[in-house]
């Protein structure tokens, strides 16, 4: 066999972090405060900061392989861990600030996590974590509601003001683990999933591709996903490999703050879950031509399925693009990008709008199939319904203290929970979750399309729909609705709404109008609480 003659040069998160000061020392990172003022770095500054921050964990006693957890928002500090942590040698271990401090414990004990890097802001929420993880030996706290209490660990400005701005970074193994990230455990215990150098970095290279999110050097990215969810998505790793111009929103979630922000930073290119932009739709129509947003390219909806009337929304009234993408946590997390290929773009208006509001065809070196519950692969024909699985090179291989065998196939496929259906141009749709599909008398009845269709009607705000235990049928659809300020509704006029798409058998057997529906830790909605409360309202 004849090798290959090219060079061994590792894959590996240093280049990206290097890369950032050799070529865009002036770009800038801007961190929203919980005060709502903004501070703002250059990459050359975060290049140093890394560096102090990387010769301080190591005074500490941080050694190869050492998990390092953040207990953080979306900030420059958070960065600087993202980078600094892994080039080191060491495992960057992001802790979900959504979930109960018992699961966080639990998290952080299952990692052994050693040093914890936790906002001042959420101290009262690591106070309920620290005695219940025995692992941890020094506190490092991001003074961004000031500086760190007396007692309650090291201050980071303080530690890094110590240290020098430059460090020898070692030279990695591309295999070696750069970050942990664990799934949100809505079915049992949560699950670590490894990511290493090189699959972080295929992913980074990838996810910067014109095809799929297409990060490029004069992109104003702002990550709305958190950065403990999936790495918010590589888009972090994905600017600093391109030199964009970074804007990280902080706690500041909600519509207003985010349209400031991105009007105020001219931002191109944002992310988030569909809960998210449904909100933000809701704030521009309410006060259209407020926000100047004409900087937008694009924005990124993935987490769940949005709505195709949210879509065309943002589309038709306020001329903004959105990208559905799809992926998980664990696949590092981009699977799909939703691009309306050519061979669809000259066809109507409505079968363009179907491609752009699927979860698209798999990005390069992603490869999908969906099976039946025999592990027959499914043809593609649009209509079939079967179970998601994946592969490739930044698809885990298996969770963190080798749990969860039972979710890889005996040829290498993971099996992703996801019901899907994909068409002969390869666009899938998730029809549901295995957990949350309804199951009718036999009949599948998916959830994500009655509600996407439920949240196309002019009163709804938001819509869920979920398994309610029957009598007769064993399973029959509730919709958990919540309506737009001022708006009303009734279980006929919703009826009428969903009757000319769907077969009777598919409707709704009663409407719930609540004023929240609950939400798991990454904002998708949760379904097990909706079914906790109201899985028995039918056999009353």
């Amino acid at each position: 066999m004849l090798a290959g003659r090219m060079m061994d040069f590792p894959l590996t998160v240093t280049h990206l972090l290097e890369r950032a000061r050799s070529y865009f020392p002036d770009t800038e990172i801007v961190s929203r405060r919980p005060d709502k003022s903004l501070v703002r770095h250059t990459y050359a500054e975060m290049h140093g900061r890394a560096c102090q921050l990387a010769n301080a964990l190591t005074r500490l006693g941080v050694r190869k392989g050492a998990r390092v957890a953040t207990l953080s928002w979306n900030h420059v500090a958070h960065l600087e861990a993202y980078l600094a942590v892994p080039a080191m040698g060491a495992v960057v271990h992001t802790l979900n600030l959504r979930l109960h401090p018992n699961e966080i414990t639990y998290i952080a004990r299952h990692a052994e996590d050693e040093v914890v890097i936790v906002d001042h802001s959420l101290l009262p929420l690591f106070a309920k974590v620290r005695d219940g993880v025995p692992s941890i030996r020094h506190v490092i706290v991001v003074p961004d509601a000031g500086p760190a209490p007396e007692g309650s660990g090291h201050d980071y400005e303080a530690l890094l003001a110590g240290e020098r701005p430059e460090h020898d970074f070692p030279r990695l193994d591309e295999n070696a683990a750069a970050m942990i990230c664990y799934t949100s455990g809505t079915t049992g215990n949560p699950k670590g999933v490894v990511y290493s150098h090189r699959s972080t970095v295929l992913h980074t290279l990838v996810a910067c591709m014109r095809d799929t999110i297409g990060v490029g050097e004069d992109d104003v990215v702002l990550p709305v996903v958190p950065m403990f969810h999936a790495a918010a998505w590589g888009l972090p790793y994905s600017a600093v490999a391109t030199g964009a111009k970074l804007v990280f929103p902080g706690p500041h979630l909600d519509p207003a703050s985010l349209l400031d922000l991105m009007a105020r930073e001219k931002v191109t290119l944002a992310a988030g879950v569909p809960t998210i932009w449904i909100g933000i739709l809701a704030a521009l129509d309410a006060a259209p031509g407020t926000h100047d947003l004409s900087s937008m390219r694009t924005m990124i909806i993935g987490g769940s399925a949005a709505p195709a009337s949210m879509i065309e929304g943002f589309q038709k009234r306020h001329g903004l693009e959105v990208t559905h993408a799809w992926g998980m946590t664990e696949t590092n997390p981009l699977g799909t990008v939703a691009r309306v290929k050519r061979s669809v773009a000259g066809r109507d208006e409505a079968q363009r709008l179907s491609a752009r509001a699927s979860q698209g065809y798999a990005v390069t070196f992603v490869e999908k199939r969906h099976v039946d519950d025999t592990g027959k692969v499914l043809p593609r024909d649009g209509e079939t319904m079967g179970e998601l699985e994946v592969r490739g090179p930044w698809v885990a291989a298996s969770y963190y203290g080798d749990e969860g065998h039972d979710r890889w196939t005996s040829d290498g496929w993971f099996k992703t929970g996801d019901v899907v259906t994909i068409d002969a141009d390869g666009y899938m749709r998730i029809t549901d979750r295995s957990k949350d599909v309804i199951k009718s008398g036999g009949e599948w009845i998916s959830s994500v399309a009655l509600e996407n269709a439920l949240m196309a009607h002019p009163s709804v705000l938001e819509a869920a729909v979920f398994a309610a235990r029957h009598p007769r049928w064993d399973e029959r659809p509730l919709a958990a609705i919540v309506l737009k300020p001022g708006k009303t509704a009734t279980n006929a006029e919703l009826d009428a709404h969903l009757a000319g798409a769907f077969a009777k058998i598919w409707l709704p057997d009663d409407y719930l109008f609540v004023e929240q529906i609950p939400r798991t830790s990454t904002g998708k909605f949760l379904k097990s609480k909706l079914r906790e409360q109201y899985g028995d309202h039918l056999m009353k």
